[in-house]
């Protein structure tokens, strides 16, 4: 099992995160951190970890980039990576290890994950989709990155990931394996993703929403109507909708008609009749709500 983790000025969490890769009970972890040149701490944090992993600290053009030449430097011939404010849960690479032995046509193996916060404190269950449908990406990224174990051969095969993404490289990569490679979900817990405003989901949030809807559009030539709106919605008030919750809006919600008719010009009559189909669900929600 060769285990990568991205970095780049991550003191703050990035203990934690290491700990938590040593203290898996899996006998065979080759662990690499990849550093982006950090000045903050981290080099000083990894010295103490020297003869338990192994570390680079260059420049790169991001998480994508340092997850791929992680990859290079590995042997293992199951590979995750987990960034540097990710934990895995006690056990979890044991258990990945034992569906992949139990299932030799299997090249992906993911559980379930939860929410913490920057204390460490769990909120919330991460909305993962199981058990696995091929279908299930054309909606959403309804896996945790962190809880998702890679066979060699396949993340090669595939080409790994596209550097040229700074927010959707998972998402894109689950998308492109799922056309030639067998999934399979686990019931356990298996991380825990640490949700704040520096993370690429929530602090990148504009450059999130343009990439996740750019490779939709891409792989499967549709946007769904929630990615339009939700995306008008951040342009319109900035708020993440993760801490920060939607600010509902009519306005915004029929400007999430042109605009989305925009995005699926090949497939305007799918997106007429989505958008038709949850604006009846929403008004006879209101029309049947107390008061």
């Amino acid at each position: 099992m060769s285990i990568v983790t991205p970095s780049l000025n991550a003191v703050r969490f990035i203990e934690q995160t290491i700990r938590s890769v040593l203290a898996q009970d899996y006998p065979h972890i080759e662990y690499t951190v990849m550093d982006g040149g950090s000045t903050d701490g981290t080099l000083e944090i990894l010295n103490r970890f020297r003869g338990r992993l192994q570390y680079h600290s260059q420049k790169d053009n991001g998480t994508a980039e340092a997850v791929n030449r992680g990859f290079l430097c590995s042997q293992g011939h199951i590979f995750s990576w987990i960034s540097a404010d990710d934990v895995f849960q006690p056990g979890a690479v044991s258990l990945a290890v034992s569906r992949f032995l139990a299932e030799p046509e299997t090249a992906v193996v993911y559980g379930e994950s939860h929410w913490i916060d920057e204390g460490g404190a769990t909120f919330g269950r991460y909305p993962t989709t199981a058990p696995y449908h091929p279908e299930m990406f054309a909606r959403e990224c309804s896996v945790c990155q962190p809880s998702c174990f890679i066979r060699r051969e396949a993340f090669e095969r595939i080409g790994m990931l596209d550097s040229r993404l700074q927010s959707a490289f998972d998402y894109d990569l689950w998308i492109r394996m799922a056309r030639d490679y067998r999934f399979s979900a686990i019931p356990e817990y298996l991380a825990c993703s640490r949700m704040h405003s520096g993370n690429i989901s929530l602090g990148k949030r504009r450059l999130m929403f343009e990439e996740n809807i750019a490779l939709l559009a891409r792989h499967y030539g549709y946007v769904p109507v929630n990615w339009v709106y939700l995306y008008l919605s951040f342009l319109r008030d900035q708020r993440d909708q993760f801490f920060e919750p939607l600010d509902p809006s009519a306005l915004t919600w029929l400007a999430s008609l042109p605009v989305g008719v925009y995005y699926n010009r090949e497939r305007v009559g799918k997106y007429l009749k989505e958008w038709a189909s949850l604006t009846a669900n929403g008004l006879r929600r209101r029309k049947n709500s107390p008061g």
